[in-house]
């Protein structure tokens, strides 16, 4: 039998460019590449390199150069944070930016590795349409996204402060940590203003205790006594300094990015929405006007306020870049890849993708699974034969999927679908025609009679 054969469409970067410029990256320069049809012979082309700086002003030129010889795409390999020069001036003079990963045009075996051949190639691949661009976010998603980032930073480096003072504790024998659930409480915090302070009895700090930790007092006794001193003090104070500067510079970014996203315009409602298969999705059921994207988001089990922001960022609003939930969770490495050769098919690596992103939804998938919704309960199904990872990787996509849908489309809202939506849906004549087989296999024999 002869399989019918499949037309599979070019992408639209994939068609045949005439005029194309090539920048391979450097810190300090770039290698450009253009490549033009040349004088005399019909089809012949001719390829230009030089050297350009990389400050604003060269940069510029450059771009005054390029639209003046008529280039239709430009492509700007992504090394390092040295591509952004490149990819925002060009950009901003009205060319076609692609931004590629350097995996992708990686260097050909046969042939020496110069900046200038790899800027060869990388034109000639461009021409061509063999190269796939980077997501690379409008600027109002890339300003938004400098924030949540910087504010996910922060937030592990006081993390990492108070991993210190749990270790300058540790060295003074104070081991209020093993009885306090968290150091960022308030009776914690009033334990530790008094040591350094210069309090040493047990019985005095223990008093310190508020709320539920009071009926822990004869244990905080114990914990609170050890051989807390002056050098203690003085790397406390310095360690809990940083982190009261810490927690402001993260609520001052926190405001910021709620004003960045109110800022950020609403896309306009889609006349007709895509039906895909979406998990626990969010079809049938309208947003009432004034329900933002930020909004929506928060509706999805596991993702709180601040993980719908880091989303937003990372993803943005515009939906079109991908345009199926498939290439949103490729883009974002949370699907395996597939190889095949022959008859043979294996599943390859996930990848490191996104790591805010993947961050995120982790976090979320972990939260998700603890709730009784659908996205808990397809955790609880997948996890007994596939392990805790992978469950949580499949919850995390299925969480990303949704996301997809919610921005798709502007008027959707999520709707969960409930833990017993795959038992509602179970063929039964197949269960049943299952059990009895398992039960033969046991050596019994089987009638059935309807229930009364």
């Amino acid at each position: 039998m002869i399989d019918e054969p499949e037309e599979i469409a070019d992408q639209e970067y994939e068609q045949l460019v005439e005029r194309v410029c090539a920048i391979d990256v450097a810190k300090e320069f770039g290698k450009v590449c253009t490549r033009l049809p040349g004088p005399g012979v019909a089809g012949r082309r001719v390829s230009r390199v030089w050297d350009v700086p990389a400050t604003t002003r060269a940069v510029a030129e450059l771009a005054g150069q390029l639209v003046g010889s008529g280039i239709e795409k430009v492509t700007v390999e992504s090394t390092s944070d040295y591509w952004r020069i490149w990819c925002y001036l060009l950009e901003a003079a009205g060319l076609d930016v692609q931004l590629v990963n350097a995996r992708d045009v990686k260097n050909v075996p046969g042939r020496p590795k110069t900046d200038k051949l790899d800027a060869v190639w990388l034109a000639k691949l461009t021409e061509k349409g063999l190269l796939r661009p980077s997501f690379v976010p409008p600027g109002e998603i890339r300003v938004l996204r400098d924030y949540t980032r910087m504010r996910i930073d922060l937030t592990q480096e006081r993390t990492r402060h108070w991993q210190r003072l749990e270790k300058l504790l540790e060295d003074a024998l104070i081991k209020v940590s093993s009885v306090a659930s968290r150091l960022d409480t308030l009776s914690t915090r009033d334990m530790f203003e008094a040591l350094i302070a210069g309090e040493r009895d047990p019985q005095t700090l223990a008093g310190l205790a508020r709320g539920k930790m009071k009926a822990r007092h004869a244990a905080l006794i114990e914990a609170l006594t050890g051989r807390f001193d002056d050098h203690h003090g003085e790397l406390a104070r310095i360690l809990l300094d940083q982190i009261d500067a810490l927690d402001r510079q993260i609520e001052t970014l926190t405001t910021r990015i709620e004003e960045l996203i109110a800022a950020i315009p609403t896309p306009a409602s889609p006349d007709s929405h895509d039906s895909h298969d979406s998990p626990a999705g969010s079809p049938g059921q309208a947003a009432p006007a004034g329900l933002g994207a930020l909004d929506r988001l928060v509706e999805i089990p596991g993702i709180g306020p601040r993980g719908a922001q880091i989303i937003l960022a990372e993803i943005g609003l515009d939906m079109t870049r991908f345009p199926t939930p498939g290439h949103l969770a490729s883009w974002s490495k949370l699907c395996p890849r597939t190889i095949q050769s022959g008859a043979t098919h294996t599943t390859g690596r996930t990848g490191k993708g996104n790591p805010y992103l993947k961050g995120l939804l982790g976090e979320a998938a972990a939260a998700a699974a603890k709730t009784h919704t659908f996205l808990g309960e397809r955790y609880r199904r997948i996890v007994k034969r596939r392990g805790k990872r992978r469950a949580l990787v499949a919850v995390a996509r299925s969480i990303l999927v949704i996301v997809w849908h919610l921005l798709a489309d502007p008027t959707a809202r999520y709707h969960d679908l409930g833990p017993d939506y795959h038992t509602t849906r179970v063929n039964t004549d197949r269960k049943i025609r299952n059990l009895i087989r398992q039960l033969e296999a046991l050596g019994h024999t089987v009638t059935l009679q309807p229930a009364a």
